[in-house]
């Protein structure tokens, strides 16, 4: 999926008021997940108008939460799942044989 769709619907989300129950103050979203779930943030990155977009994860359950954080502090609720493994390594490029 390119970066672009990802972006757009990061942003539907945060901006779609039928997600809001979805979403809340940073703060009480990762006192949620680290309480709830075990997670902790794994990663973070910056995607546009200053959206803070981290993923959360339980190395020792596997679950995973992905959030996206808008310039007001609000947290909304992306993706979740199982199965969560950190990788070491970069992807090989396209068409690298490795």
């Amino acid at each position: 999926m390119k970066p672009t769709v990802i972006l757009a619907a990061i942003a539907a989300c945060l901006c779609n008021p039928a997600s809001a129950d979805s979403c809340a103050p940073r703060e009480t979203v990762v006192e949620e997940l680290a309480a709830g779930f075990g997670e902790s943030r794994q990663s973070i990155g910056l995607a546009s108008q200053g959206t803070v977009v981290e993923v959360f994860a339980a190395p020792e359950t596997g679950t995973w939460t992905i959030t996206a954080t808008n310039a007001h502090g609000i947290t909304c609720l992306i993706a979740s799942g199982h199965a969560f493994e950190a990788m070491t390594a970069a992807a090989p490029a396209p068409g690298d044989d490795a």
